[in-house]
This record gives C-alpha cells, structure tokens and sequence, in this order.
C-alpha cells in the first residue's frame, strides 16, 4: 500500500500532462495485448498441419479435415481454403488469388501497428512538454520569491522529471511491442507463403499425373 502511495504522489506531482501520457500507455498496452490474442487465437501454425503439407504423400481430404477444426477467422484456413478453392484451375491462377489474400491477411495483422509507432514518437515528446512546463514553474517561483520559498521550485523540477521518465517508461514498452509484433507478422507471412508454394508443389503435381493418366 505504502508503494501505491508513492506512485500515486509522484503521478500528481508530474502536473496535467501525466493525462494524456497514461492514455498512450493505456492504448499501446491494450494494442500489444489484442496482437498477443490474435497471434495466440488466428495465427497459431499446428504441427499437425504443417507435417501434413511438407509430406509428400500430401491428401487434400486430410488438409480439408484439419481445416474443419479451425475457426473461420484463423489466417491460415483462410489463406489454405482460397487455395484450395482454386486448385483446379491453371497454378498461375491459384498463386495470384493466394497473393490477394495473403496481401489482405498481412494488411490485418499490420492494423494498428502504427498507433503504437506513433506512440514511441509521441510519449517522449508529452513527456519533454511536462519537463518544459514543469522548468517554468521552477523558474517562475525563482523570479517571484527568489529562493524564499525551494519546496515550490523543487516539485517544478520533479514534475518535469517525472513526465520525462513516464514518457520514455511509455515510448519503450511499446517500441518494444512493435518491434516484436512487426517481426512476428513477417515470420507469420514468410511461412504462409512458403506453405503456399508447397500447396502450389501439390497442385502441380495433380496436373502432372493427370496428365500422365490421360494420355
């Protein structure tokens, strides 16, 4: 409890611009914890479904089983299913509408990415505005009473620092945040479009044979 009050104490003493500091750091935690449940809930990668694609005695019955499980929003089944869905039409054909919807896959995973590299941006500079206001305060107290009155002048210099310190606290959790999630979604993307020429591997080998089996 004594510790609440502590923070409690130096958040009053960072002034008004600890507002709009805390709703950044409320918007980028919320951000990176709904990427962790979208990555955790629609972008997992079964080893069941990846064994089955690499396996060169690859079923597209099996593939569309596994896919069955899935919910309808998971990346994957979604990339998989417009695969499928054109298998039997030329390759060249399959890969250009698996492009369009990994482009639309990777355009989700990217949403709202750039909020959070606004806010690395954005809490360093509240947070020098509440380091410059605070220095005017300290220094206002200094023109009008001289050093008659050093608790005014030190709390101006500790609502500067404090807003300083909360702001770079902010803009580092969340660069963090999308440092990782940016490189998650192209990990996320490269295997997708690896799985995908190896679906495409699939489909042209079933030309192939039927092919074969025509003629």
């Amino acid at each position: 409890m004594e510790y609440l009050n502590q923070a409690w104490i130096m958040l009053k003493l960072g002034g008004i611009i600890i507002l709009p500091l805390s709703l950044l750091g409320v918007l980028a935690l919320a951000i990176m914890l709904e990427k962790a449940f979208v990555y955790w809930r629609f972008a997992r990668l079964s080893n069941d479904l990846l064994n089955l694609i690499e396996t060169y005695g690859f079923k597209w019955e099996d593939l569309e089983k596994i896919l069955s499980g899935l919910d309808k929003r998971h990346y994957y089944k979604r990339f998989f299913e417009v695969v499928i869905s054109n298998r039997h039409q030329p390759f060249w054909w399959t890969e250009s509408r698996a492009a369009d919807e990994a482009q639309l896959i990777e355009n989700s995973l990217a949403r709202r990415l750039w909020a959070l590299e606004t806010i690395v941006t954005a809490a360093p500079l509240l947070g020098l505005v509440g380091t410059v206001v605070g220095m005017m305060s300290a220094f206002q107290v200094i023109g009008n009473e001289g050093i008659v009155n050093p608790t005014a002048v030190t709390g101006g210099v500790a609502e500067a620092l404090i807003a300083t310190v909360i702001g770079l606290v902010i803009a580092l959790v969340a660069l963090f945040g999308f440092n990782y999630f940016s490189r998650l979604q192209s990990q996320t993307m490269d295997e997708m479009e690896r799985l995908g020429t190896r679906l495409i591997d699939h489909i042209r080998l079933d030309q192939k044979e039927n092919i074969h089996e025509t003629t």
